[in-house]
């Protein structure tokens, strides 16, 4: 939105500068984005009249003219302008005037004959960018005034940049009430004066789409002088505002735009045929725009029509048969409310954006109709001429915009605001708003004004105040509240603890949706049936995910089509399981691992990893729980396991995780060149922890005796582990495997292990009797549970 301050001015006028309004309007969330004085610096310009014309001598397309500048005796000046004639009112740059471009103008003489000056066009003065003739004034324009002064140039053009919430303050009216309302000043508001009708004339209205437009106005204007030309000052508030000055119809209809706020236009009343019909387009029918381009219209698109044919698309443009044009003679003049639904979109299907479009997709105020067209009326009869017939109106109330009463407390607006603002203070606030204000003990009963779209709930409210109010008196304090120290069970371990070992374990965090592939959900997951979404983004991301490998798998392949040779990543989050219809959701802890063990260096080949490198990092991750010795691991098939590579993490007699290399048929969907490795392990093991207790550390020293038995290969490590766990007493502090053979002297099917048992009491030296028997115990169990026996 673009306007003079001027014209501003005339409407309300607080004691404040042109930077103080500006800042004014800004921080009351009309921003402002350009300042421009209205025409560029020029002195020495006055008002002058042609008093006499003749031909030069000595050249055909120049005219020798006497011009009065109110002064003793008229100046000569020589002028090729061809709007140049006796009586004109014109712009004169006398000698030492300084023109724009820092043109000095000075004597000179032009083919023989003297000049004294020079008679000036508005593209000259640098009103105008270009420019075919003088620029005329009017006829009681007080010769010999500064043009500067006459036109009121020392004046700005301010810019707003409207947010589309605010269409009340597309136009000088709401700008004005938004100015006194931040001034606590009043506003004086033109005098629209309702126009005494000089002719019976009526043209019929029906309007069918009455959703779409609740009310229509119109007026048949008979007898129009359309030759008769635009004043000055209308013409400059148009230019100041952004628009060209075209012809004085649709110049009227251009300032009552910005002025109101509410788009109009004109027909002519001679190319219409049995009335207004205001309707929705039939398919496929055409209209030509005032542009000359043709659309071929949709059936939900808004038209003003007659019996004949379309003469307008409705709130966007008119059609080019029915324009006013220098023949017209009688008018009929339009101002209508269409709903924003109606309008919204349409302009730009068709690859529009006009004025009015813009206004009615925002919204205009539904009770503004007959005011513009009143308004419109009494400038044309001034400008043009005519009888005015009587005003035609169709409104529908029911479908006209209705606002409820909002409560608006006042302790809501200290709490939200932070600021203890006058009551006093906020109800002229809310009255000079426009709003209807009712006091009510807690605090007020508000309606918002018809023009205002944006208010619908009380926070609105509380906003318009503290907006008004001024958010640079609110105060800057800083939110404060109570910390509380919340339960940390010491058992449980924390997710970040588990996220740190894996980051320290050259892991990097991934998040990946929790909606999946279907097709890759049922090679991960097979089994489970999936939850499938009512509204997917999209088919490829259409089921829950019951286990968070599938994002990791694709996260994997996405980093290594990239040139990631070595990918380590680990999420944390939820799957989403249907149990006895319901869903169940489980927090787990994933990752997946490829490539090769090391980043890549100097001292060692490449190695890629394996399913100890995975294995480790799991065990790293439970060893936080203090139970790692009751948890196990044993070997099982998972559908998206390599088979002979997979095992499930067991506690307490149940699965709670698993982990292994990728399926062969699920690393070639995933095109990945070498095997990955997976785990997933449910988050809740995690809060069953042992906590740490202390023990005095062993004054006495300690015993360690190795042993190797010969056992059959399918015998696990962990089976060793527990065989000899259980047979030893508590003496035993520590137990290594250190070896594992196979090969020359070991029977086929068999293998060697070595283990390292070191036992160690805390009241006394242990004697070599009594490691002889722990070890035969030992030794012993070995035998009986797994079939072992000492390698000689």
């Amino acid at each position: 939105m673009k306007f003079s301050e001027q014209w501003l001015r005339e409407w309300v006028n607080p004691g404040i500068s042109t930077d103080q309004l500006c800042e004014q309007l800004t921080m009351a969330g009309l921003e402002v984005d350009a300042v421009d004085p209205v025409a560029p610096e020029f002195q020495g310009v006055v008002v002058a009249e042609v008093i006499d014309i003749t031909p030069h001598p000595d050249a055909d397309k120049l005219r020798v003219c006497q011009v009065d500048i109110g002064e003793a005796e008229p100046l000569t000046i020589v002028c090729g302008a061809a709007n140049a004639r006796k009586d004109l009112k014109v712009a004169c740059a006398v000698v030492g005037a300084k023109l724009p471009g820092d043109f000095k103008i000075k004597k000179a003489k032009l083919r023989g004959v003297p000049s004294f000056g020079m008679l000036c066009s508005a593209k000259e003065l640098g009103l105008a960018e270009e420019a075919d003739g003088l620029m005329e004034l009017a006829a009681d324009a007080p010769i010999g005034e500064s043009v500067r002064d006459y036109l009121m140039l020392n004046d700005v053009t301010i810019e707003l940049g409207l947010t589309p919430n605010r269409s009340d303050c597309l136009g000088i009216a709401g700008i004005a009430r938004e100015t006194g309302v931040l001034n606590q000043c009043d506003i004086t508001e033109p005098d629209f004066e309702t126009i005494v009708t000089s002719c019976d004339d009526l043209f019929p209205v029906s309007v069918t789409a009455t959703e779409a437009c609740p009310r229509y106005v119109g007026r048949v204007i008979r007898d129009i002088n359309i030759t008769a030309e635009s004043p000055v000052w209308l013409k400059e508030r148009l230019r100041r505002s952004g628009i060209r000055s075209l012809s004085p119809v649709v110049d009227v209809t251009n300032y009552v735009l910005l002025e109101l706020g509410q788009p109009m236009h004109a027909f002519d009343l001679g190319k219409l045929s049995d009335g207004i019909q205001v309707r929705m387009a039939s398919k496929a029918e055409k209209l030509t725009l005032l542009n000359g381009n043709e659309v071929e219209l949709a059936d939900d698109v808004l038209v003003i029509a007659d019996g004949q044919q379309v003469h307008a698309m409705a709130g966007v443009m008119g059609g080019e048969y029915s324009a006013v044009s220098d023949a017209s003679k009688d008018i009929f003049l339009e101002s209508a409310f269409f709903n924003p639904e109606a309008i919204t979109g349409r302009a730009r299907r068709y690859g529009l954006h006009t004025d009015s479009s813009h206004r009615f997709e925002r919204g205009v105020s539904p009770d503004l109709q007959k005011i513009a067209i009143e308004r419109a009326t009494g400038l044309l009869l001034d400008i043009v001429g005519g009888k005015a017939g009587p005003v035609v109106e169709v409104c529908h109330e029911d479908n006209l915009p209705s606002h409820q009463p909002i409560m608006l407390r006042y302790e809501r607006i200290q709490r939200i605001l932070g600021a203890d603002i006058p009551r006093e203070r906020v109800l002229d606030i809310l009255q000079r708003l426009g709003m209807s204000v009712e006091i009510t003990d807690a605090g007020w009963q508000v309606t918002s004004p018809c023009y205002r779209f944006d208010i619908a709930i009380e926070v609105d409210l509380i906003e318009e105040v503290g907006r008004i109010y001024g958010y640079n008196n609110l105060p800057s304090t800083l939110p404060s509240g109570a910390l509380l120290m919340e339960p940390q069970a010491e058992a449980e371990v924390k997710l970040a603890d588990l996220r740190n070992i894996l980051v320290n374990r050259d892991y990097q965090e991934a998040i990946t949706y929790s909606f999946v592939d279907p097709r890759t959900q049922a090679l991960v997951d097979p089994a489970a049936e999936s939850i499938t979404l009512a509204n997917p983004i999209s088919s490829e991301l259409s089921v829950m995910r019951t286990s968070l490998w599938p994002g990791l798998l694709q996260a994997v392949a996405y980093n290594q089509n990239r040139q990631q040779e070595r990918v380590r990543l680990f999420e944390s989050g939820l799957r989403f399981i249907r149990q006895d219809n319901e869903i169940k959701q489980e927090n787990v802890l994933s990752a997946a691992i490829f490539g090769s063990r090391l980043p890549e260096q100097w001292s060692g080949n490449k190695v890629l990893v394996d399913f100890f490198d995975l294995k480790a990092d799991v065990e790293s991750l439970l060893e936080l729980t203090g139970r790692s010795n009751e948890i196990s691991y044993q070997a099982a098939s998972h559908p998206a396991l390599h088979p002979g590579q997979a095992a499930q993490i067991i506690f307490n007699e149940k699965t709670i995780g698993w982990m292994g290399a990728l399926h062969p048929k699920l690393q070639k969907a995933f095109d990945l060149p070498s095997q990955a490795y997976l785990f997933e392990v449910e988050l809740a093991v995690f809060s069953q922890g042992n906590v740490p207790k202390f023990a005095e550390l062993s004054k006495f020293p300690a015993i360690r005796r190795d042993i190797a038995i010969i056992v059959d290969e399918g015998v696990s490590a962990g089976r060793v582990y527990e065989c000899v766990t259980k047979a030893a007493p508590e003496t035993l502090q520590d137990l290594q495997l250190f070896d594992v053979y196979t090969g020359e002297g070991i029977d086929s099917g068999r293998k060697s292990v070595a283990l390292g048992l070191t036992l160690q009491a805390h009241s006394r030296t242990l004697k070599d009797s009594e490691v002889d028997s722990v070890m035969a115990q030992v030794i012993s169990a070995l035998e009986n549970e797994l079939e072992a026996r000492l390698r000689e």
